[in-house]
């Protein structure tokens, strides 16, 4: 969702004068030294002419719409996009300084900046082409045997961003003991976006995998492969594929924590998997399987084992060779981006054209160097004041959480008091972390991009598998601070609002407090739903995945849950594709619940205030349209059609028009009449928290 603030300070006023002077014209595709400024209720987005009883998300975005077409380089457009490529462009400005070699630099500096220019340098990476891959090509090449796999796989996952040899790996919090840290192995193994494109028979699926043999193929015949070998080689890649997902769970079903939780020991999982050597594998990942570990699902290690099994060797190394340069395409030479591009962007999400190679080098210097690069953007962009405001408006939040858990009908004292217990150990984390990471011993070399990319990834495997056996670090940040984004951990069981998503036109200290309340607090409210929705309730205050609820009290909310979903469920996304509602439940509960919450803390800050309309709307109009603007969007169908299969997200409209369907504030505020397209009677409004 989104977020924003409330009323003015002196110091704070003079950042955002400071912001106000760029020039934000996207037909100049620069390096910006300040960020531009949007107000976070702006008038020139709306469209008065359609009635907001009947579709609020157009009466708000309409002019917006009209007047941001995609660029060709995006999936879609929107407020948080749009700000997420300002952010992208004041870190462009940030790291063309860090790269011109000085002794001033610092040694933050000079690893972000060194990075950045290695990446720059396309000419250095065309000229070296896929040589970068030529010794693990030629490790493949040598295995010998089955048992050789697991070295294989775990040295080279260690270096890689791919969850596509054959499974994921990694480490996590224990679901049963938050305090630990344990290994955990996931499924994986998948070149498409989802184990469904693999196993539904409807046409577009069947035309999404027959473009990703062509794709598969080519990629092969950048290796050297002649054409017809490689048509062979992906028809192996894809069968591969297929058999690991029609054993992997699907994204509703991993919605239920309970069924990505099974403890087993290293020994334990040896004798579930005889074909695969685990040993080796984890000696060469660098982890630490001790003293259990969690096999997320149990069915997809069994269907890996039986799929080394029954493979032959060749087959087997084809595959391992096409994980390799499927994981490692996007920083090689210009026609292996090209293809990765033609497939993965154009086709799947509708991209016409591939985003400039700056946009790319500051999102890998983000990935791979991300509290290095949040430093000196926090230190440039982010006024303290920032951080006090949004601390006071997420304890409004809080108070107002705690209010309406108090007053449930629903649920009974005992349950109450756990919630309420849960509530008040809720940590809030806002703009950064308080203490920045270490990137000392990271080795970043000014003329190897390749190199840069696998030892930062290495230097983030060793970092992740150093946590196991240690206390678990309750101040780790998921999000670097430039992120235009915010989430709840359900097992750290706090709420995190990074520095990037805390500025206009989401957080705006220059407007009144009901545009702002509508957004940022709205956003805050959502994050802290989070702990209470049909996910996050199953874990209790310390994080500890347990059933804290009683019988009667979870049957009443799975009701008021199901209630939310079988209202989205109806929602078309794009032609005749409907919004998966079991897919997007804890989303939708936590736009709904966080957008009372807002309500109730507008309504406290300004209890003793006289307000005023102004550009034509009321204050309380104002609320609900600050609410809308952070979802103004357009996005393309192949787009839609894709994130109705990935994303747990609504689609925009939805996300503003589905929940003011439930909030009795909304059809007063616009002087709504009983069968509008937006008005529902009391009595059938969906109502959980």
């Amino acid at each position: 969702m989104a977020i924003n603030a409330r009323t003015a300070c002196a110091a704070a006023l003079l950042v955002m004068a400071g912001l106000a002077q760029a020039d934000d014209s996207p037909k100049a595709d620069r390096p910006y030294q300040t960020l531009p400024y949007t107000p976070s209720l702006d008038v020139a987005s709306m469209d008065r002419s359609v009635d907001a009883c009947e579709d609020l998300y157009t009466y708000s975005c309409g002019g917006w719409q009209k007047n941001n077409p995609i660029p060709a380089d995006e999936p879609g457009w929107s407020v948080y996009g749009k700000l997420h490529s300002d952010n992208q462009h004041y870190l462009w400005g940030i790291l063309e300084d860090a790269a011109k070699v000085s002794a001033e630099r610092t040694p933050t500096q000079q690893k972000i900046g060194d990075y950045f220019a290695a990446c720059m340098d396309v000419d250095a990476i065309e000229k070296v082409g896929s040589a970068p891959l030529a010794a693990d090509l030629a490790s493949v090449d040598a295995i010998q045997d089955k048992r050789a796999l697991g070295a294989w796989i775990g040295d080279l996952q260690a270096r890689t961003d791919s969850t596509g040899m054959f499974f994921a790996a990694g480490v996590e919090q224990d679901a049963r003991d938050a305090t630990q840290v344990i290994v955990a192995i996931r499924a994986g193994g998948l070149g498409l976006p989802d184990r469904d494109y693999y196993v539904k028979d409807d046409a577009h699926s069947k035309e999404t995998r027959a473009r990703y043999l062509t794709h598969v193929a080519k990629m092969f015949e950048l290796l050297g492969v002649d054409a017809a070998a490689a048509h062979v080689n992906a028809a192996v890649v894809l069968r591969i594929e297929t058999g690991l997902a029609k054993a992997t769970l699907t994204r509703v079903e991993q919605r239920d924590p309970y069924k990505i939780y099974h403890r087993q020991t290293l020994a334990g999982l040896q004798k579930l998997t005889p074909a695969f050597d685990w040993q080796a594998y984890f000696s060469a990942a660098g982890l630490k399987p001790q003293p259990w570990l969690n096999l997320a699902q149990p069915a997809f290690v069994k269907e890996l084992d039986a799929r080394i099994a029954a493979e032959s060797l060749p087959d087997l190394k084809t595959y391992l060779r096409w994980t390799l340069v499927d994981a490692t395409g996007s920083y090689l030479a210009k026609s292996f981006v090209d293809e990765d591009f033609a497939f993965y962007s154009a086709y799947m999400r509708g991209v016409q054209s591939d985003e400039p190679r700056w946009k790319k080098c500051v999102a890998w210097v983000d990935r791979d160097l991300s509290e290095a690069l949040g430093k000196e953007f926090v230190t440039r962009a982010f006024p303290s004041v920032m951080k006090t405001k949004t601390l006071l408006m997420t304890q409004q939040i809080e108070a107002a959480m705690k209010e309406r858990i108090e007053r449930l009908d629903w649920m009974r004292p005992a349950t109450k008091k756990e919630a309420l217990e849960k509530l008040a150990k809720i940590r809030n984390k806002i703009g950064y972390p308080d203490v920045w990471r270490d990137y000392s011993q990271l080795v970043i070399e000014h003329g190897d991009f390749f190199g840069n990319v696998t030892r930062s990834i290495a230097f983030e495997s060793r970092r992740q598998a150093a946590k196991v056996g240690q206390p678990v670090d309750r101040g780790e940040w998921q999000m670097s601070a430039p992120t235009v984004n915010a989430y709840y951990d359900w097992q750290l069981n706090d709420v995190n609002f990074p520095a990037g998503v805390l500025l206009p036109p989401l957080y705006d200290v220059k407007l009144d407090d009901a545009p702002n309340y509508g957004d940022t607090a709205g956003t805050i409210g959502h994050e802290l739903t989070h702990a209470f929705d049909d996910q996050g309730r199953q874990y209790d205050g310390d994080g500890n995945l347990r059933d804290w609820w009683g019988e009667r009290d979870a049957v009443n909310f799975e009701s008021r849950a199901q209630c939310v979903r079988n209202q989205y469920s109806q929602y078309v996304i794009v032609d005749d594709v409907k919004i998966n509602g079991a897919l997007t439940s804890g989303e939708d509960i936590a736009d709904l619940g966080g957008e009372l919450l807002a309500w109730m803390a507008w309504q406290e800050q300004t209890r003793s205030m006289q307000l005023d309309a102004a550009d034509g709307l009321s204050p309380e109009q104002r609320f609900f349209v600050g609410f809308a603007q952070w979802s103004c969007a357009n996005e393309r169908p192949q787009n839609l059609r894709r994130n109705a299969i990935v994303d747990p997200h609504s689609p925009p409209r939805d996300r503003i028009n589905g929940v003011v369907t439930n909030m009795p504030e909304f059809a007063p505020a616009f002087h709504c009449k009983p069968g509008q397209a937006l008005v529902k009677p009391q009595e059938k409004m969906c109502k959980i928290w």
